[in-house]
């Protein structure tokens, strides 16, 4: 059973993400379909356009198959783990370097693989019910798909605050930090659609639908305030000190780094700090380096465990704080 739907037609190739039980999470099928048919599509002269939607009204996609992932890890599978995270880097890596116009239509949860088949896309249109989030520190993991080169490129302190927080973004927001480009009532967009399909130039699609989104400059301000640090513990510690002045937004972000796997805290901030100097395919090989190594791990496993499988949000890091990590292990994960 395939779980994405193709069609040419006017020019235009369409992808349609149909895993709606899932919210369209990212399995190996999925991940081998979509490359072959990219790949197919860009030598094919029928297809000027590619573009990608979802059939479900509630996502876009939520990201990878994590319960598979782990499944795999914990039946000692290791070949099996690689393959999926190689095959899911490779697939982002043809979006970002394809060479047609790829565009993105994003009406609801957009997380962690989700923008990795998006965010490296040339055009990524998203809506008021538009919601991203990479919150992988959560599950015992780390922002993956090249997220360690787009997180650092973002606005000021937003991308390790993203990294680390798992904290989501509204779709105007996305628009504000530049992981969208364009901004489209949810109402409208089946319109934009339709143009798109019917073979119009994406500008006249947009011409009377695309509207301006406002700021977040509240987040954007903390953001850079407290996040604009590659070291965890230092901007722990800052958001305590305004903690105790009652500052919200630092309560809500301090809350999620305490709930996330240490571990994963400090593999993040590294990996976002070596790829703001990284090309996309070094970061790529980090990542994936990185992969092999963190679903090993007993954090993995647990974290995956405690929000996706017995659901009680209430998994057991080990090591339990920040400063129990050991520096080796954060370096064998993570490699040069």
């Amino acid at each position: 059973m395939s779980f994405i739907d193709t069609s040419t037609n006017n020019g235009v190739g369409e992808i349609v993400l149909n895993r709606p039980k899932a919210l369209n999470a990212l399995d190996q099928s999925m991940v081998d379909d979509m490359y072959q048919t990219l790949l197919a599509w860009g030598d094919d002269a029928r297809v000027d356009t590619v573009l990608v939607t979802s059939g479900s009204d509630r996502a876009f996609c939520a990201g990878g198959d994590i319960r598979a992932i782990r499944e795999h890890a914990l039946a000692g599978e290791t070949e099996e783990v690689h393959h999926y995270f190689e095959s899911e880097y490779r697939l982002d890596q043809l979006i970002a370097e394809y060479p047609k116009p790829y565009v993105t239509l994003i009406d609801g949860v957009v997380m962690g693989g989700g923008l990795g088949i998006s965010v490296h896309g040339e055009v990524r249109v998203v809506t008021e019910k538009a919601v991203a989030a990479m919150p992988e520190t959560g599950i015992g993991f780390f922002p993956d798909i090249g997220a360690s080169y787009f997180l650092p490129r973002l606005p000021e302190g937003v991308g390790m605050w993203m990294g680390l927080t798992g904290e989501r973004v509204s779709g105007e927001g996305m628009i504000a930090v530049g992981l969208a480009t364009h901004y489209v009532r949810s109402h409208n967009l089946p319109h934009v659609a339709a143009a798109i399909r019917g073979g119009a130039r994406l500008a006249d699609a947009f011409a009377n639908y695309v509207e301006p989104a406002a700021v977040d400059i509240d987040m954007m301000d903390k953001a850079a305030q407290y996040f604009d640090d590659n070291n965890v513990t230092a901007i722990m510690g800052g958001l305590r000190g305004a903690v105790a002045v009652d500052d919200l937004w630092a309560t809500e972000a301090l809350r999620a780094l305490e709930a996330a796997s240490p571990t994963s805290l400090l593999v993040t901030a590294n990996l976002i700090d070596k790829g703001s100097s990284s090309q996309l395919d070094e970061c790529f090989d980090r990542e994936l380096h990185a992969a092999d190594r963190i679903t090993t791990g007993h954090d993995f496993a647990e974290g995956v465990r405690a929000v996706l499988v017995d659901k009680d949000r209430d998994p057991q890091w080990d090591p339990a704080t920040v400063e129990d990590v050991d520096a080796a292990t954060v370096y064998d994960i993570v490699g040069d």
